[in-house]
Formats: C-alpha cells, structure tokens, sequence
C-alpha cells in the first residue's frame, strides 16, 4: 500500500487534473493513484496515515455534490461516510480549487469546510498557503490570515498553478516525510 492517499472531489474535472498532476510526481509506493470520493469506501480512505485532499468550492460556496448541481455524487455524500471516523494522529493537506473573480464573496469556502471536519476529527492539518497574489473579499478557507490549504484558481491564474504547486509540495514534503 501506497504512503500517503490522494483523493478528490470534482465535478468539471480540472481538481482532478490537479490531483493527477501530484501523482505524477511521485512513486505508487510513496503515493497511491488519484481517485475521486466517489469511489472509494470509508475504510479504504481511513487506512492512510497521510491524506492529501482536493476540492473545488462551487456555486455559494458548496462542496461538490448531488446538491450542488453536480451529476455524481462527491464529497457531501462522502463525508458522512467517515463521520465517525478518528482521524487523530493522521496529517492531512488539502487543496482547493476556486474562482475569485466570479465568486470573492466564497471563495474556495469548500476547502474550509474540509478543514473544519477533520480538525474536528482529530487530524494534524498542514500545508497552509499564504492569500497573497489573490484578489478575494472573504473565505472560510482563511484562518489566522492564511488559507488552510494550497489555493489554486484555474480560471483566473492558471498560469501560477504549476509552480504553486510544486512549491506547496515542497512545503510538505517533511510533514509526509518526503525528500522532493
């Protein structure tokens, strides 16, 4: 079994081309392939040590879902699933995917949800962003002045994604005990 999970919610597909361009960058021993939540069970997701978890913040700020317009069911259907699960001496990063110009007033609030269900959980966050370089008027995603997460807009600075994600990566790498 892979080290660290590596699990998304989508709906447009591009948190998953995110996802996949993570994998890429590393060994099925060190992490396992990217799979959307929507296919995997509870037991499989609470197997890891190290979780690293992707969403896109849709509509007014929503996870993706069945009630969010979304034509398959992610993770809002999924997160009752593990509910009950004690993430405790687990670490987790998260990314999320948003866009700040058609939606400042949410962006990229479903990462903070996310944040707040597996804090509550027990789980050892990392990986925390800094909001400069972004244009937003507020986020749930923001906490003591930085997102909690690596926050990407690919509608607005696609251009930024791949350096912000090697340097996020880079950034955890010894959270996950990874040498980059």
């Amino acid at each position: 079994m892979a080290k660290i999970g590596l699990f998304f919610g989508s709906n447009t597909g591009k948190t998953r081309k995110v996802a996949k361009s993570i994998k890429k960058r590393f060994d099925d021993e060190t992490m396992s392939d990217a799979v959307n939540v929507n296919r995997v069970s509870a037991e499989d997701f609470a197997q890891y040590q190290f979780l690293i978890l992707g969403t896109p913040t849709l509509g007014e700020g929503e996870l993706p879902g069945l009630s969010s317009d979304c034509e398959n069911e992610s993770w809002e259907e999924f997160l009752p699933k593990i509910e009950g699960v004690d993430f405790s001496g687990k670490t987790v990063a998260l990314f999320g995917l948003g866009d700040q110009v058609g939606y400042p007033e949410n962006f990229l609030d479903a990462m903070g949800e996310l944040h707040a269900f597996f804090t509550e959980r027990g789980a050892k966050v990392v990986g925390s962003w800094p909001t400069d370089g972004y244009e937003f008027e507020s986020s749930t995603a923001v906490v003591d002045g930085k997102f909690v997460g690596l926050a990407l807009d690919l509608d607005n600075q696609s251009g930024k994604t791949d350096e912000r994600v090697a340097a996020w990566l880079a950034q955890i790498a010894p959270e996950f005990g990874l040498s980059l």
